[in-house]
């Protein structure tokens, strides 16, 4: 387990990936909701989110190596146009890079979902989905998970990394930056740090309220209504909407 990457899977040999799984939904999140796409989710990740959805992937990775080739096989095996690369933490995978290649020369359109913490310059991507942490994903004193506050220290330092998250809005590709939001104190963080980044335009910022249910209307007002101040987008969750929070959707 490295320090800087640690993931409970080894790493797998050059020519596979941690999988934790793989599955064929509608895209639930961002600017392609509602889209057919066939999901990869890797297994390992830096950072452990107080209030990570899928701790499957980060807190207690499970899965096992998978060799690109037969997930490229399954993936055009289901007729879906659009793939989508996530984790956990894609981008700390060296294999990651060899697999959105080939999906790109099969045709397939690529979102990479990411926190940002991590840039890469050697992967096709066609939507660069980034996941900046606020102050509000930080564990808690005393998380159960966390009882030496290992992860907690980690996480904190490690959420925000200006370099990439400015190498990641630049490079060749589209972008969207979405922010899960939690409190309307989150509203001068985002402010800050997008004021830190290359201008990134106000469409492309998309805020979403924590939480794995439909949102009620009391912590969902507030981000809409900043949304008409900011000309930002709302992003909801299409897949809570329709399955729930469940495996595999």
């Amino acid at each position: 387990m490295s320090e800087q990457h640690p993931s409970a899977i080894d790493q797998p040999p050059a020519a596979a990936l941690p999988v934790s799984e793989s599955f064929f939904s509608l895209q639930g999140e961002g600017k392609l909701t509602g889209i057919p796409s066939w999901f990869v989710r890797l297994s390992g990740c830096n950072l452990r989110c107080g209030w990570c959805d899928t701790p499957y992937a980060s807190w207690n990775p499970d899965g096992a190596p998978r060799d690109l080739s037969s997930l490229v096989d399954e993936a055009c095996a289901t007729g879906a146009r659009h793939a989508v690369l996530t984790g956990g933490e894609p981008m700390i995978f060296p294999a990651l890079a060899p697999l959105s290649h080939a999906l790109a020369a099969r045709g397939m359109h690529i979102t990479i979902e990411t926190a940002g913490t991590v840039s890469r310059v050697d992967i096709a991507c066609d939507l660069m989905s980034i996941s900046p942490k606020l102050s509000n994903s930080t564990p808690h004193a005393g998380d159960p998970r966390d009882p030496d506050g290992r992860w907690r220290r980690l996480h904190e330092s490690r959420r925000i990394n200006l370099e990439a998250l400015r190498a990641l809005t630049a490079g060749p590709w589209q972008h969207q930056l979405k922010f899960v939001v939690a409190a309307p104190s989150d509203l001068d963080e985002i402010l800050a740090l997008l004021a830190l980044l290359p201008p990134v335009a106000p469409t492309d910022v998309l805020l979403m309220p924590e939480g794995t249910s439909p949102a009620p209307h009391a912590s969902r007002d507030w981000v809409w209504q900043a949304c008409l101040r900011h000309g930002w987008r709302y992003c909801h969750r299409l897949h809570i909407d329709l399955f729930g929070n469940t495996r595999a959707t």
